[in-house]
């Protein structure tokens, strides 16, 4: 049995050394390969210049555009995700019975198993000419439709998220509104809410990382297009979109054009990885721990 313990355990250590070589060995690639595109490249141009134009013929090479296209998206997604998750996540803690608990927890999930693929042609074929109905000059490709309905692909990390920091606060909590008077609607949004926002605002900035990450939903409806821009009904391209557009095998391997994708994937890495760690720091911050 001992024996047995021991081979469990050097099995489960070496998937973890596994996953830290290989999360330092991407980073290392990206490392080496962005060093050698700044050899080339100022930094100043790539972070000041509002031009990203390395496949042309007259280049230039300032990130901001795929920032300003990246950011939009992400805005208008969390915009849509951060509401919609959290009332629903109110719903099923507060006010759902356990039989309807049931039925709409597996209908949320359904949301997340939809290849991304299949999101960036619904933006394509179904929102943006629906957008067209109410908005007459917004382009076929745009930020507005890839951005809504990555929200709604994201909806249930918020919710399912946001009603595991709402069911660890206590009933204590709860009771005591209600013996306060308070309705249902207030015990809800003033007391369990409350209570809950430090796990609430986790969920919100994990949320905002996996939309950053987001690449088919951008790549099909967003129209590839760099652009300094917050105007969500132009075309716009993202970091990774551009990541996908450098990738398709066209540009050479070794080239500055080439480097460009780890440089933008550098930007992209740090980006998320400051997320996550503000994420990581709001949770052990301030979450209220109940006994």
């Amino acid at each position: 049995m001992r024996v047995q313990e021991k081979i469990i355990e050097k099995i489960l250590a070496l998937c973890a050394i596994i996953t830290i070589l290989t999360t330092l060995g991407i980073i290392l690639i990206l490392a080496v390969e962005a060093v050698s595109f700044f050899g080339e490249v100022s930094m100043v141009e790539f972070f000041t210049s509002t031009e990203w134009t390395p496949l042309f013929t007259q280049k230039s090479y300032g990130i901001l555009p795929l920032l300003s296209g990246t950011a939009l998206t992400t805005l208008i997604a969390i915009a849509v995700a951060l509401p919609v998750g959290i009332i629903i996540a109110v719903y099923l803690n507060e006010y759902a019975t356990d039989r309807m608990r049931r039925i709409l927890k597996p209908l949320l999930e359904v949301l997340a198993v939809v290849p991304t693929v299949v999101y960036g042609f619904f933006a394509l074929m179904i929102v943006t000419p629906f957008l067209k109905m109410f908005i007459p000059g917004i382009s076929g490709f745009n930020a507005l439709s890839p951005g809504l309905v990555m929200g709604i692909m994201i909806i249930p990390f918020v919710s399912s998220l946001s009603e595991d920091a709402l069911s660890s606060v206590p009933d204590s909590l709860r009771q005591a509104s209600f013996g306060m008077g308070s309705t249902k609607f207030q015990t809800a949004f003033r007391v369990m809410v409350p209570a809950a926002s430090s796990g609430i605002i986790v969920s919100a900035i994990l949320a905002l990382s996996r939309a950053v990450g987001e690449t088919m939903i951008v790549a099909i409806a967003a129209g590839m297009q760099p652009r300094f821009s917050f105007d969500p009904t132009v075309p716009i391209q993202t970091i990774t979109s551009y990541i996908v557009q450098v990738s398709m095998g066209d540009v050479p391997h070794g080239s500055i054009a080439y480097q460009t994708i780890f440089a933008a994937g550098i930007t992209l890495f740090v980006f998320t990885f400051i997320l996550n760690n503000i994420s990581y720091w709001i949770k052990s911050r301030y979450q209220e721990k109940y006994e």
